[in-house]
């Protein structure tokens, strides 16, 4: 078992509020409801090179309406929110993807209200691919029916869209990484209610936190970690303590893991404790000591212009 151990200091920070947007555009009348299920949502599968290896994906509608259907493939990244990104293009894994290996069969789906159909894919792995693990998606995207189109015309529509995983191993490279870093983070405060909405007192808007492991891949395939996060107050007493998530740290890159505290700590000394298992069988155990400050008094009030 290797052991580290790592000291931050941590105080409150006040934040900028900002909305960030992801994903899916939703518009559709309120009498219409839209979605969509596939199973599985992950394949993982070990290739030679030279290989071809075929299968199939069940896209189901879950809709009270026709559905129409765009299918495509896409590069995939996992980025510092511990978040999925899905795009036909990502340079930046043009190395790692086996996007250019997967093909889907048909592309363009109707679904008739509630019903299901098998999309069929195939990988072919290329004769010369290096050992190493390789990503790519399989993602699906609503689109407007043509009555729909007609009837909306340029206007919103809504969107949804579902996403299969693939992780492909060729050859056999070892498994290679270490735990590299231990942070406490401070989260801001709900944003403020919309005009209209219930006021908030100003002194219940406190910070949360979430403590953040960093893990370094250094090795040609992919893993996921397994074991605890532990947070101790100064007397050794546990405040809370969190299992890591099921996510996969891609190869040949660090990896932010984010542990969002329900615990909301006071002012004082903590210690993290981490104990992970990338896969090697090894135990790696990390500590870190942090502080958490009192934030600074607010400002008095200006006394109203007479």
């Amino acid at each position: 078992m290797s052991t580290q151990r790592f000291v931050h200091r941590s105080c409150a920070v006040t934040f900028a509020s900002a909305l960030l947007g992801m994903g899916v555009t939703l518009s559709l009348p309120a009498h219409a409801q839209l979605g969509l299920g596939l199973v599985p949502m992950r394949q993982e599968m070990k290739i030679a090179p030279g290989q071809q290896v075929s299968g199939a994906l069940k896209l189901s509608s879950e809709s009270g309406v026709k559905t129409r259907i765009r299918a495509e493939i896409d590069d995939f990244d996992i980025d510092a929110t511990d978040t999925p990104q899905f795009e036909r293009n990502l340079p930046q894994e043009a190395p790692y993807s086996c996007k250019n290996w997967l093909s889907l069969n048909p592309m363009e789906i109707e679904l008739e209200q509630g019903g299901s159909l098998l999309v069929r894919y195939t990988i072919r792995v290329p004769a010369d691919a290096a050992e190493g693990s390789y990503a790519c998606a399989a993602g699906f995207t609503t689109l407007p029916s043509a009555d729909q189109a007609a009837a909306q015309g340029m206007g919103m529509h809504m969107a949804v869209r579902i996403v299969s995983a693939f992780y492909i191993q060729v050859g056999n490279p070892q498994v290679m990484g270490s735990l590299k870093e231990i942070t406490l983070e401070a989260v801001p405060p709900q944003a403020a209610p919309a005009e209209g909405g219930p006021a908030t007192n100003a002194t219940e808007a406190k910070s949360s936190w979430r403590v953040v492991v960093v893990l370094e891949n250094s090795g040609k395939m992919y893993f996921r970690p397994s074991g605890t996060l532990e947070v101790l107050d100064a007397g050794g007493k546990t405040v809370e303590t969190d299992d890591f998530p099921s996510l996969a740290v891609l190869r040949e890159r660090t990896q932010r893991v984010i542990f969002p505290l329900k615990t909301n700590l006071e002012p004082g000394h903590y210690k993290l404790r981490v104990n992970v298992d990338i896969g090697t069988g090894e135990i790696q155990a990390g500590t870190a000591d942090v502080a958490v400050e009192a934030p600074p008094p607010a400002p008095a009030a200006k006394p109203a212009p007479k």
